[in-house]
């Protein structure tokens, strides 16, 4: 253990004055009687945890506006017939034995952990997701990874579907890409035999059907929106059976615009009624190139040293031709790889989202 030591002062020469302490370090300048040193430590603002805390209640609508939870884990537990909004980032988040609550969670950047939950319906955006012993959640979902349910029943999942104008960066400050949400790739760690816990919510199903926006005044000060072109996730059909035997592979090369260029062409090809299959973003070098981009790979081999590429899979009657003839229209000054033919674009997609799933441990 360290020890302290005080070092003696000189006595004051004649003509010298003595040097005062400053009030705080050791003496009070009003009573001159000495106090306990400062720290910077002692300096910072004290997290109370009552803030960090929803327990108990019944029949509230409450929350946490943005900002007020700046990345501090969060715990929610014992509510009841309650609406629950947290409009920030958090660290990680554990919800317990809760009914019939209706939970909206900003980006989380750990895990959020559901336990002995029923009957609940949910927006979460995480880097994990898992339940334990949860019956009937509704869950519009965006997670980084694989979810985990463990002894849980009735549990449905549809894509998140959300905006406000804090929750782009919230994503950001939260370390979760927009392009990375497996929210329909379910993994059942306790499988019945001939039962199946968990399903997909109906395509029309409708967020705000299931979380109602904010209906407090302080609440209602965050603008948020559920419609889908606005929503900060892009929506994905993830696991849903594909309308056509047809996808397209599109790639976007790191750089200023990757993430509106991306969405400018999901844009383009969702109007014209092809659908947007799976998103990802992930980090490529040259030997996962050749693999993916075969006999083009070198043309793209010096654009991966500047970050993580952006891909995207369509899918629809004549996805090809239309995403090549977008990309040359819209994107002409820009370097994208897209499918060559419907013969090699399923490789394509095999190839990328293969070689990505490994990436990120999937």
């Amino acid at each position: 253990m360290g020890c302290f030591f005080s070092r003696r002062r000189k006595p004051a020469q004649d003509g010298q004055q003595q040097p005062q302490q400053q009030a705080g370090a050791g003496q009070d300048a009003a009573t001159g009687e000495q106090k306990a040193p400062q720290y910077s430590w002692d300096l910072r603002a004290k997290i109370d945890p009552k803030d960090y805390t929803f327990s108990g209640l019944k029949n509230e609508t409450v929350g946490r506006l943005p900002g007020k939870v700046a990345g501090q884990q969060f715990i929610i537990q014992d509510c009841e017939n309650c609406k629950i909004y947290i409009f920030d980032h958090s660290a990680t988040i554990t919800i317990d034995d809760c009914v019939n609550c209706q939970i909206f969670l900003g980006p989380i950047k750990g895990s959020v952990f559901f336990r002995d939950c029923k009957d609940c319906k949910c927006v979460v955006a995480c880097q994990q997701f898992r339940t334990r012993d949860c019956r009937k959640l509704e869950v519009f979902l965006c997670c980084a990874t694989q979810p985990i349910i463990e002894s849980s029943t009735g549990m449905k999942f549809g894509c998140f579907q959300y905006y406000y104008p804090e929750l782009a960066l919230q994503f950001k400050d939260a370390g979760l890409s927009i392009f990375n949400n497996t929210w329909s790739n379910i993994h059942d760690f306790t499988p019945v035999s001939g039962e199946n816990n968990w399903g997909l919510l109906p395509e029309t199903a409708a967020v705000q059907d299931y979380v109602p926006l904010p209906s407090s005044e302080e609440l209602k000060a965050v603008r948020v929106s559920t419609g889908a072109t606005k929503s900060i996730i892009p929506i994905t059909r993830g696991r849903r059976q594909k309308n056509s035997d047809e996808s397209c592979l599109a790639v976007f090369f790191a750089g200023d615009y990757t993430t509106a260029n991306a969405r400018k062409l999901i844009d383009e090809m969702t109007s014209k009624g092809f659908q947007l299959v799976q998103t990802k973003e992930v980090l490529m070098k040259a030997e996962d190139a050749h693999r993916v981009f075969q006999q083009s790979a070198s043309e793209f081999i010096p654009l991966l040293e500047k970050g993580p590429v952006v891909a995207l899979e369509f899918n629809g009657d004549g996805a090809v031709e239309q995403c090549r003839s977008t990309t040359n229209e819209v994107f002409s000054g820009t370097k994208v790889f897209v499918s060559e033919s419907k013969a090699s674009a399923s490789q394509d997609v095999d190839n990328f989202y293969n070689f990505a799933d490994m990436q990120m441990g999937m």
